[in-house]
């Protein structure tokens, strides 16, 4: 077991809600916000950049090996925007004939395959409380073959399909389920190929985005702890659970000003526990490990996080 870590987080102010982030290989950072815009952060200076604007809800980013960005955008679905032109173009945006409702998070094979998720089939961006205190389970993992274009539903039933990382051999892919508090492991070689099992369950709380660093670690973000009163409704008749979503807003569970993150190798073992100052800085949503430097996003706040290990 890791021990804690105490790590005092500094931030870079880019506007509302930069769920996500993610470091090319020359430390420059990407983000997206609650207006659809995308931004970059130059190291060194940290001065912020518009590359582009999706016109929709950029969640999950990832970089093509060419320097495009890969964004899973909740409204919109899974599009492709070059920072170099800030031109942006659609990859998948109805699955089977159907729009996605929610479409979260990706992570790019070296193949090109592309791994993402789509969080509920019943309650968009707007209503995630809703999906969470429901526990709605029609999350899902998609896999998109780059040579043709097709896309397959690897897994359903998923407790809020969240973040999506890939191991460093590419030998599993893993999703984050926010409602069950696991990270879900799908096998792709060796012996266990087509199978299921955990990286890690039982959560210390509520995991969004994840991915794998620069360490070959696989870090979880936790966007706050266990909530007793959503685990108590979780198990509640399914008719009670929805009747919750009708109390105001002002009265329903919110996410605790809290800043955790967890890194975990292979074997599910847990090697690094951060805990951040929350008092300028809460609710991690994304996280991005470069040489040593964690960058971290928020669904809350109007700023980028960053932490030195």
């Amino acid at each position: 077991m890791a021990a804690i870590e105490l790590r005092p987080v500094r931030v870079v102010e880019v506007g509302r809600g930069p769920e996500d982030v993610v470091v090319a290989a020359d430390g420059t950072v990407y983000t997206g916000l609650e207006d659809g815009r995308l931004l970059s952060i130059a190291p060194g200076t940290g001065a912020v950049t518009q590359v582009g604007d999706t016109g929709g809800r950029p969640l999950g980013i990832e970089l093509f090996d060419d320097g495009r960005l890969l964004v899973a955008d909740a409204h919109r679905g899974l599009l492709v925007a070059d920072p170099a032109t800030g031109a942006v173009e659609e990859l998948v945006t109805a699955i089977d004939g159907r729009q996605m409702v929610f479409c979260n998070n990706a992570a790019v094979m070296g193949t090109g395959d592309i791994w993402f998720t789509d969080s509920s089939t019943l309650h968009p961006i707007e209503r995630w409380k809703h999906d969470l205190v429901e526990d709605t389970r029609t999350g899902r993992l998609f896999r998109r073959d780059a040579a043709d274009g097709s896309v397959t539903t690897v897994l359903d039933g998923l407790a809020f399909a969240n973040g999506v990382a890939l191991a460093a051999d590419e030998s599993y892919v893993c999703v984050a389920e926010t409602a069950a508090r696991t990270v879900v492991r799908w096998w792709l070689t060796g012996s266990k190929a087509g199978t299921r099992d955990y990286l890690v369950s039982d959560l210390p709380g509520y995991p969004d985005n994840i991915a794998r660093g620069s360490d070959g670690l696989i870090w979880v973000t936790i966007a706050s702890p266990t909530e007793p009163l959503v685990s108590a409704l979780q198990r509640a008749p399914r008719f009670l659970r929805r009747m919750s979503t009708k109390v105001p807003d002002v009265l329903q569970p919110k996410p605790k000003q809290t800043v955790r993150v967890q890194a975990f190798d292979d074997a599910g073992r847990l090697r690094h526990d951060i805990h951040g100052d929350a008092s300028d800085f809460h609710m991690v949503t994304g996280v991005r490990e470069h040489h040593g430097r964690v960058w971290l996003g928020s669904l809350e706040t109007e700023v980028v996080g960053v932490l030195d290990l």
